[in-house]
């Protein structure tokens, strides 16, 4: 038994919204154990909309649809499946009261555009909406095969997939076993070098493990099917601990945990503080500290030293230095790293200082360059130089600078 999304919008293939219902509608049908591997985006076409319908329905048992339920002319979603599978649409008077009320309720009359919203392939039973006008159907038109519809709209989405389609899925014996994962992940190895380590994992079958990379870091996602999440995690814990073993200090964490909330548990256990200093990043460091609920218990706060005066006035930097090595170099990065520990009483002082570009760099100072100061305890500071380089852009070079900063500190408390 398996399953494919497709979306309808032409809106989606323009890029004008963010695809969020195929994300969220993946994540459900792991839960219920009813494994998809298809995604389809399709426009607002009905001959389009009909070949992605014959090549789904040839492959899979069970198709979900969202978006194109609403009044407008280019909304064809029901009325181009009738047509596919020849069979009549016809208008439920249920739906028609329902609209009715609802328009009733917010102070409005319904427009004649509206009763389009409730014909319905015949045969078809409706997916009741409790907050739009915009009805889905639950229907099999064919022996093997089950249709859903759903709006395009998100929230409304949401409500219906829970308070019907899963009821019915699970009536129907679906979504006995759930599809269960945890995701691991890593900062400082990249997805190719994670995955020759561990390529022994890579064609298991249950548990199964997949890498996949994204913004500085590579994840390992291992996923097991069982009849319950603690039946999976069983399968999955020790695949993880040995993928974890291998992987040694490259590895930070699991799930929901970042660079910031790991950093931020070892600080809070050792009863330690920080304080951060940065130029490049604009305080991009400090707000991914304070992003995390109790940070205030370790991150005292910190200095977004921009401009060299700022440097020199406020954090102590040598100007001497700043002329014979500039702003982007290890000296400056050490010098501001003990300059905002010390002017603020911390344990640890963590500075940033590079070249987020598209401008100013030169060859000897290329864009994408650079440096983490790293000051502790009994005085010791360090320093680490990085080359991003151009590719990644602005907003990444100062995403990943921020975390390597704070991956430096998290490998510091773990190995001193």
């Amino acid at each position: 038994m398996s399953s494919e999304i497709i979306c309808v919008g032409t809106e989606m293939l323009l890029g004008d919204i963010l695809n969020s219902n195929a994300q969220y509608l993946a994540q459900q049908l792991a839960q219920l154990g009813i494994p998809h591997y298809y995604q389809t985006v399709v426009g607002d076409n009905p001959e389009r909309l009909k070949q992605v319908i014959e090549i789904a329905a040839s492959r899979v048992q069970i198709l979900i649809f969202t978006g194109g339920l609403g009044p407008t002319p280019d909304d064809l979603t029901c009325e181009t499946i009738a047509d596919f599978f020849g069979v009549p649409l016809v208008e439920d008077p249920e739906v028609i009261e329902d609209i009715a009320e609802k328009f009733a309720q917010r102070g409005r009359e319904m427009t004649p555009s509206n009763r389009k919203q409730a014909l319905i392939p015949q045969g078809a039973k409706v997916l009741p909406n409790p907050t739009g006008t915009a009805p889905g159907i639950i229907w099999q038109p064919r022996p093997n095969l089950t249709i859903f519809t759903f709006p395009g709209v998100p929230s409304e989405m949401y409500r219906m997939w829970e308070q019907t389609a899963v009821p019915f899925l699970k009536s129907q014996g679906w979504g006995q076993e759930i599809i269960h994962s945890r995701s691991l992940r890593f900062w400082g190895i990249g997805e190719s070098a994670l995955a020759e380590k561990v390529s022994a994992y890579l064609n298991l079958l249950n548990p199964t493990v997949a890498p996949y990379a994204g913004k500085g870091e590579v994840r390992l996602r291992v996923s097991a099917k069982a009849t319950s999440a603690a039946a999976a995690e069983e399968l999955i814990a020790p695949i993880a601990k040995q993928l974890i073993d291998i992987a040694g200090l490259d590895y930070y964490g699991a799930d929901n945990e970042t660079l910031a909330s790991v950093v931020g548990k070892l600080l809070r256990i050792s009863r330690e503080t920080l304080s951060v200093a940065e130029s490049c990043t604009g305080g991009g460091l400090g707000q991914m500290l304070t992003e995390i609920s109790g940070s205030s218990e370790y991150f005292w706060g910190g200095v977004i030293s921009y401009d060299n005066s700022v440097k020199v006035g406020l954090l102590g930097v040598n100007p001497e230095d700043l002329d014979k090595f500039g702003a982007v170099s290890a000296t400056v990065a050490e010098q501001m790293a003990i300059g905002v520990k010390t002017r603020l009483s911390t344990t640890w002082g963590l500075s940033i200082t590079g070249i987020a570009g598209p401008t100013g760099g030169t060859d000897e100072k290329p864009v994408g360059l650079v440096y983490v100061g790293l000051a502790g305890p009994k005085d010791e500071v360090t320093s680490f130089e990085y080359r991003f380089g151009t590719i990644r852009g602005r907003a990444l070079t100062r995403h990943v600078s921020a975390n390597a900063a704070l991956d430096n500190l998290r490998r510091r408390l773990l190995t001193r």
